[in-house]
């Protein structure tokens, strides 16, 4: 919370120039797609890149646009899916095993493409995410913000004066004490959400191996509920859809039982944006709430989709176990598909949309 809501006093104390270029460049949804894939494949974390997402929508003075943030959230999605894809490569050298961990972990890879395909181009038409979100965030920011929202602001406040003072101290000129704040900040977020899940999984071990043993073999909706409660467990997702993918190399479970329960985490994820969104103050909290539950709308509402209806739902299982089948027989095109794909095409588009600019 802390970190949050530096990060919004060093984009108030920014101003323009910078931020305005930010938010003209992510006028563009694809554009703001690539931007939320490249930074959540950097951090290695959704939690992070959404996090950074809330802060920025609910910044005191040049906020970023809802419009705006909605494109980097489904980024992030696709972004986050890297971390279990790197895993499977751990099974490179042996033929079969690597098949099926890459299978595993791509499904989840070709289920946000699929969400993506759909939902972006149906919000850029219709608002659909975002107006929802706005109505919902009426009903909770009346519903909470009485009761916390003074005492927690006066808090957080607080807290942020020595460390400005610090910043101060060190550093003479306005830019470098603003960069630094949210330098800072954006930091103190990393390592708050990477202490916070170190010590969730070191504490749910056992419980969540037992929670993912009890969801294999389930129906398709109690192996997404085994998901949901593991990643909100843990408060990662990577961690959820890694520990699917050795289990899957070593052949005790299938594509078919791994993917409700991946498909289960990408909901259970959303649950640290709204964590961050509580550390929203001021006259923009609502904002931040509202990109909070455009995330969980977005995932919440591609699944319905998916395992609603038969077709769709088929085509991130046949899809990975293709892309399988090529990787085993070349190696280097896992790779490529990693590096391209991750990191190559969001880093290009990005390099020459500043260019065009």
């Amino acid at each position: 919370m802390l970190g949050v809501n530096g990060l919004g006093d060093g984009f108030k104390a920014l101003g323009g120039g910078l931020v305005e270029s930010f938010i003209a460049a992510t006028e563009n949804p694809f554009m703001g797609l690539m931007v939320g894939i490249l930074a959540t494949t950097l951090v290695q974390s959704s939690s992070v890149s959404t996090s950074l997402i809330v802060g920025l929508v609910a910044a005191p003075d040049n906020p970023l646009p809802i419009v705006n943030a909605v494109p980097m959230i489904m980024g992030a999605n696709i972004g986050t899916t890297v971390t279990n894809t790197l895993v499977s490569l751990g099974h490179i050298g042996r033929a079969e095993e690597f098949r099926r961990a890459f299978a595993v972990a791509t499904c989840h890879d070709f289920f946000n493409f699929i969400a993506v395909a759909v939902f972006l181009p149906l919000e850029m038409l219709t608002g659909y995410l975002r107006k929802t979100a706005m109505a919902l965030s009426s009903l909770l920011t009346g519903f909470g913000g009485v009761e916390y929202e003074s005492p927690i602001k006066n808090l957080l406040k607080a807290s942020l004066v020595p460390i400005k003072g610090a910043i101060t101290l060190v550093f003479g000129g306005a830019r470098a004490q603003t960069v630094t704040l949210i330098l800072f900040s954006a930091g103190l977020i990393f390592l708050a959400l990477y202490f916070l899940v170190r010590v969730m999984r070191s504490a749910m071990r056992s419980r969540v191996e037992r929670l993912v043993s009890r969801g294999l073999g389930q129906t398709a909706v109690l192996a997404i509920i085994v998901g949901i409660v593991v990643t909100v467990m843990v408060q990662s997702s990577s961690i959820t859809t890694s520990l699917l993918v050795p289990l899957a190399g070593a052949g005790i479970l299938t594509l078919q039982q791994a993917f409700p329960i991946t498909v289960g985490a990408n909901i259970g994820t959303t649950v640290t944006a709204a964590l961050a969104a509580l550390a929203a103050t001021g006259e923009n909290a609502t904002a931040g709430i509202t990109i909070a539950l455009v995330h969980f709308l977005f995932n919440l509402s591609a699944t319905l989709l998916i395992f609603t209806w038969q077709p769709i739902r088929r085509i991130p299982l046949i899809a990975a176990q293709r892309l399988a089948d090529i990787a085993v027989r070349s190696r280097r095109y896992a790779l490529l598909y990693v590096l391209l794909l991750f990191y190559g095409v969001p880093a290009l588009f990005t390099v020459l949309n500043h260019l065009l600019q």
